[in-house]
């Protein structure tokens, strides 16, 4: 079995989060599903549980990080390509999103990301296959 990775992101708003991330095209495990969390589907190992803030605080004794002033986590995900990098990023800001850079092109590699509504990163990019094929 693979391993499957499933990040922990707390929301002020959980409705307003899963609509937000709906609009990018991310569907949701109802089974993991109530009013205080949702378990969003990446791929079929990777999940993005979004926790209101009282349940996030049930499973650390830290203070939640304001993402809109700190950075506790940068998210990636990859794309197929270019196009659906830059994608991504259109319906992001189109949902209620931000950007915070402008897309870099390394060549092998172009990326670009956006800040969702409680101003966690999401990077997004696309890797030449050339250049993940080698090592």
């Amino acid at each position: 079995m693979a391993t499957k990775i499933f990040v922990n992101l707390p929301v002020k708003d959980l409705n307003q989060s899963v609509e937000f991330f709906t609009k990018l095209g991310f569907s949701f495990n109802a089974q993991f599903t109530d009013e205080t969390a949702t378990s969003m589907i990446v791929s079929d190992d990777i999940f993005v549980m979004l926790l209101t803030h009282e349940k996030f605080k049930t499973f650390t004794p830290k203070e939640i990080c304001d993402a809109t002033k700190s950075t506790e986590v940068l998210v990636c995900l990859s794309s197929q390509s270019r196009e659906e990098v830059d994608e991504m990023v259109r319906k992001a800001v189109t949902a209620g999103g931000t950007t915070y850079n402008e897309p870099q092109d390394h060549g092998f590699m172009y990326g670009h990301g956006f800040g969702d509504l409680d101003g966690h990163i999401w990077e997004i990019i696309y890797m030449e296959p050339s250049a993940i094929n080698q090592g």
